[in-house]
């Protein structure tokens, strides 16, 4: 017997999307919000701005050694 029309027949379930959890604002550490992702808010996202133009973020790098540049 064929499946009645519009009870779903043959049409696959969609799958659940899985649950991302969600990681904290790196600056305070409250819940981030969509519409400043990764922050909480605009204001933590201004404050991390002021660290990279200010310089307070910085890759250490090791000095070479002229011993070793030869």
């Amino acid at each position: 017997m064929p499946p009645e029309p519009g009870k779903g027949a043959g049409k696959p379930k969609p799958k659940p999307k899985p649950q991302l959890r969600a990681k904290p604002c790196p600056i305070c550490g409250k819940p981030a919000s969509e519409a400043s992702h990764p922050f909480c808010s605009e204001r933590c996202r201004d404050v991390d701005l002021n660290r990279w133009l200010s310089g307070s973020y910085a890759i250490p790098a090791a000095e070479e050694d002229e011993e070793d540049a030869e």
